[in-house]
């Protein structure tokens, strides 16, 4: 065990044995000058600390040292009793402090008693309780803060968790302070209690067990009862002034003393008022005059001084202002900012930034947050950083979305309006402005806010601005999403696989595979939209096959067939015959003996005539299936389903490539044509 932990173990087993033993007179002045001491140490650690998360753990000590302090109350007490003499210090207390007097003791433990029930734990409590509601409202608003500065890129991923981190922190202690605050005023309580009973158990042990008269048992056990009360309560006093200092303070940035001195005194034409009044008090008034003159003359004086330091300050600021900007315009310019290229770039003209700008209302960017997200769940790739900047060179209502610093996309929203897109059985027409989606290039309308309520009536899908540019944005990541798939991000996925199943990783990284290679295989499967999220069951089928061959486009087949599953499910209806397109199989041979293979890989030698034709073949039944409403998909053998797929994927963007060891055997499929030449 580390001392630290045995120091607080031993300090919290002497406040449970001191309820339980008595303990030598000495001994409780040992203690209760430890608990004096705390009680400093903590109001001292609380002024000064610049951030109150600093001290964290302040309400269990709040718990911790009510429990000592009530201990060495009910120890003092034992020994009230029964000896008459409880140490040193409780009766320092009670004939210095308390003036050896019943009376004026009396008077001042409860003027203690008053201040610190009525000012401090009253206004701390409250305080407490309003802090911690409005810490707990505020929370979703900066975790929403968080999320748009992380899209905007003002921050990274790591100090946007520190910052989540810190907000859920911040709940935590102003709650725990909410109910912390109640010890103190308990322990103000218990110690009212505690002397009521001191001093009438004492005077009756006095008159019953000593013989002493009832005034003079008073007398007797009423002054060491006060100074029991007094060195009680005034650590309980020290700590209800540290909850109260820590619960008000509002400053991250600095200490007390420096923060009050500073916004105290800071203004020297304060201090020349106050100066001025209090001279005018000590000449014109009955009130000591060399007094009052001579607070005058300090407040004047050092006003005086604090104009001359702050224009001394503002000159000095002036010149190190002129140097900076000197120094910047002769040093060279510093061109590697300028070599950093964003994965995603969402720019807008100055018509779109109310969308973006949440003090205007717009959302932009909570969507942007819900698309990486939706990637996310669905792709299970985490989606880089999206960049979101406006951009005077374009339209007013134009935007443009950039990949690795290229234009691939753009569009153009009218600010106000709503686009209606007829989903096909509407023939009722709506008047508008004609215009395409953006994001599937569908004809649409644009219409305003008045005949948004007609539109949807008559069936037409209507869309607001925000919706669109989400949309558009996201079909654009879903398309470009292998290639924005980083090695980095390859690694930062393996390594959250490697913390729940390490034989795994430890068995194919790097024996088997590089990082480069397992990049190509999830870029692969990205690239036809298979869900990379079930990472466990394609590691576990790299490392099955990588032993036999590090081809990764084969090494993707294997991965596609152990996630037949999944790909069923991504493209196949549920109790639903599926209608396909099957190929071929003396096209299949004709691919399988021109298929050449190097040290690179494989590829095609197809003579182009021939390629043509199987062009036009897969176009004819694509269209078939189209005027049916089904999904492009094409069935075909294991061996020829990717050089299939990259003899197609330059004409047919969208055509899907399945083999038949991909499809789950609860899948029903209904061949309405085959692909032949």
């Amino acid at each position: 065990m580390k001392k630290s932990d045995i120091g607080v173990a031993v300090y919290l087993l002497c406040a449970v044995m001191f309820f339980i033993i008595p303990i030598p007179n000495v001994v409780l002045d040992i203690m209760l000058a430890l608990n004096i001491s705390i009680a400093l140490i903590i109001l001292f650690n609380v002024i000064f600390v610049e951030e109150v998360l600093q001290m964290s753990f302040f309400p269990t000590l709040l718990l911790f040292t009510t429990i000592f302090r009530i201990s060495l109350n009910v120890s003092s007490t034992r020994l009230i009793l029964t000896t008459g003499n409880p140490g040193n210090v409780v009766s320092s207390f009670g004939e210095f402090v308390g003036g050896n007097d019943l009376i004026i003791g009396a008077i001042i433990f409860i003027v203690l008693i008053i201040i610190q029930f009525v000012v401090i734990n009253k206004g701390s409590e409250r305080v407490a309780e309003v802090t911690a509601r409005f810490t707990l409202d505020a929370m979703p608003g900066k975790q929403m803060a968080i999320d748009a500065d992380l899209n905007t890129g003002a921050i990274s991923d790591k100090e946007a968790s520190d910052r989540r981190m810190k907000i859920q922190e911040e709940a935590n202690f102003f709650g725990s302070m909410d109910g912390a605050t109640k010890y103190v005023k308990g322990d103000a309580t218990a110690g009212i209690i505690i002397t009521v009973i001191n001093l009438v158990g004492g005077t009756v042990m006095g008159v019953t067990r000593s013989g002493l008269a009832i005034g003079d048992a008073i007398n007797q056990f009423g002054v060491l009862t006060i100074g029991d009360g007094l060195v009680s309560q005034i650590p309980s006093l020290l700590i209800s002034l540290s909850t109260g200092i820590l619960v008000t303070k509002a400053s991250k940035e600095a200490d007390v003393g420096t923060l009050l001195v500073r916004q105290l005194f800071g203004i020297p034409k304060v201090l020349f008022i106050v100066g001025a009044v209090m001279v005018f008090l000590g000449i014109f008034t009955p009130l000591s005059a060399p007094l009052f003159l001579a607070y005058g003359a300090v407040f004047i004086i050092v006003a005086q001084s604090m104009n001359k330091t702050i224009g001394k300050r503002e000159i000095e600021e002036e010149v190190q202002a002129e140097d900076v900007e000197a120094e910047e315009i002769r040093k060279p310019e510093n061109v590697n900012t300028l070599l950093h290229v964003d994965p995603i770039e969402l720019e807008f003209g100055y018509g779109i930034i109310p969308l973006a700008d949440v003090n205007q209302g717009g959302d932009l960017l909570d969507r942007v947050v819900m698309i990486r997200r939706q990637i996310a769940l669905e792709l299970g790739a985490v989606v880089p950083i999206i960049r979101l900047r406006d951009n005077i060179q374009l339209n007013p209502n134009q935007y443009i979305i950039k990949i690795k610093g290229i234009q691939v996309t753009e569009g153009e929203i009218l600010f106000d309006h709503y686009m209606a897109m007829n989903p096909g059985f509407v023939e009722e027409e709506i008047t508008g402005i004609n215009t395409f989606e953006p994001s599937f290039h569908l004809p649409a309308i644009w219409i305003t806010e008045s005949q948004r309520e007609r539109a949807e009536s008559l069936g037409y899908t209507v869309v607001d601005p925000p919706s669109i540019i989400a949309t558009h944005l996201t079909e654009v990541i879903r398309s470009h999403i292998a290639e924005l798939l980083s090695r980095q991000d390859v690694q930062n996925l393996i390594d959250n696989v490697k913390q729940d199943n390490p034989t795994v990783i430890e068995e194919l990284i790097p024996k088997l595979l590089g990082v480069g290679d397992v990049q190509k295989v999830l870029q692969n499967l990205l690239a036809e939209g298979i869900s990379i999220r079930d990472l466990l069951t394609i590691f576990e089928c790299l490392a099955d096959h990588a032993g036999s061959t590090r081809d990764t486009d084969v090494l993707t087949e294997y991965v596609r067939q152990s996630l037949k599953r999944a790909i069923s499910s991504r493209f196949f209806a549920p109790n639903e015959v599926s209608s396909v397109v099957t190929l071929d199989p003396k096209i299949e041979q004709e691919i399988m003996g021109s298929i050449k293979q190097t040290e690179q890989g494989a590829y095609l030698t197809l003579d182009p005539e021939r390629t043509r034709a199987i062009v036009d073949s897969t176009q004819e039944e694509i269209d078939k299936l189209e005027k049916m409403g089904k999904n492009s998909i094409i069935i075909t053998s294991p061996i020829v389903r990717m050089y299939f797929k990259k003899l197609t994927e330059e004409y047919f963007r969208d055509l899907i490539v399945i083999s038949y060891n991909e499809i789950d055997s609860n899948v029903e499929l209904q061949s309405v044509g085959m692909v032949t030449a």
